[in-house]
């Protein structure tokens, strides 16, 4: 099978620590240039790496499909020049910053026949595969409380985008759209969203501590991510009827992408079932390393075989839907309730 050749649009950290790694890995595609504003401005592209421009990119017959990694304010547009030129698409989460523009790219990937995912990679979490895992087989009987955090401690705000007053940054959008993507896909879509979103930090322009709940119908979700946490939470913390599931710390699989490693001890989690008379322990449940690279492998399949995409278009855009619902919530300090 000839493989698919990929371009990069944009050649930030997402697309360098990410896409062109994973893409690099799959034996399906090959990288075929990354695309830039300002070409000659990168100086640090690996060998063989062409660096070209946008309109070069999406005019070149040999480029089928396009990954856009741009700041999260120009996927819509950016997207839907790509499209409109013939390309297949990703777009790195989130997929837009409204619901509106995602249900604009949804439609017209659909006119023009091309296949369009969003690079929810997070699904590909070793911790959160193991979890999807337990409730499936429904050792942790249903499920009542669920409570996903992604803390940092970056007290100081630094000078990019994701942290400046404009269209999609902010961390609800950035880490958010993990977190609410992975309870969607647990749960289903939500019918309460309730949130508190701020900007904390000294100079901050951004959301930078994002408190999120969402209710799907009596589970309760509880989401935060946030920039001044030194001590950080569990990952994880699930109880059930039977049964509570934890795991500490975040999936190690960005940080062996920047080191150029591989990911291959497992990492551990904790299953606690529960006693009605007396302590319950907790036993070991074995994490196996996730794998981002699946991604791409279903992407292929999407193109070459009709499959359907890794990430549904439909379901980044529920992730938008709950942002703006979560906007609206923390802006009137009222719950809202979300008709789908």
């Amino acid at each position: 099978m000839t493989p698919l050749r990929i371009g990069l649009i944009g050649y930030g950290p997402a697309a360098r620590v990410f896409h062109a790694p994973l893409i690099a890995a799959c034996p399906g595609t090959e990288l075929a240039a990354a695309a830039v504003r300002n070409p000659e401005a990168v100086t640090d592209a690996p060998p063989g790496l062409a660096i070209v421009t946008v309109d070069a990119l999406l005019a070149d017959p040999a480029v089928e499909a396009v990954v856009v990694a741009t700041p999260s304010g120009s996927h819509h547009e950016v997207a839907r020049r790509a499209l409109l030129a013939g390309k297949h698409v990703v777009v790195d989460k989130p997929v837009t910053v409204t619901a509106a523009e995602a249900d604009d790219l949804i439609a017209l990937a659909a006119e023009r026949r091309r296949v369009l995912s969003v690079f929810h990679n997070r699904r590909w979490d070793g911790d959160f595969l193991a979890l999807r895992e337990l409730v499936a087989e429904g050792r942790l009987g249903a499920v009542h409380a669920y409570e996903s955090n992604y803390d940092r401690f970056r007290p100081t705000v630094r000078a990019r985008w994701r942290e400046q007053a404009v269209p999609g940054s902010g961390l609800h959008y950035d880490l958010g759209s993990h977190l609410i993507d992975q309870a969607l896909v647990l749960f289903g879509r939500p019918d309460l969203v309730r949130a508190e979103l701020r900007a904390i930090r000294p100079g901050a322009e951004a959301v930078d501590d994002a408190v999120i709940t969402l209710g799907f119908g009596p589970v309760r979700a509880l989401l935060r991510c946030r920039a001044l946490v030194p001590e950080p939470q569990p990952r994880f913390v699930v109880h059930g009827r039977n049964a509570s599931f934890r795991k500490d710390g975040i999936d190690p699989q960005e940080d062996h992408l920047r080191a150029g490693t591989v990911q291959t001890e497992p990492e551990t989690g904790w299953l606690t079932i529960g006693q009605e008379t007396g302590t319950a322990e907790a036993q070991p449940v074995t994490v196996a390393p996730g794998g981002y690279g699946a991604f791409y492998d279903g992407f292929v399949a999407a193109v070459r075989d009709g499959a359907p995409p890794p990430v549904d278009p439909r379901d980044a855009r529920d992730v938008i839907r709950v942002i703006e619902a979560a906007i609206q919530s923390s802006t009137t300090g009222r719950d809202v309730r979300l008709e789908w």
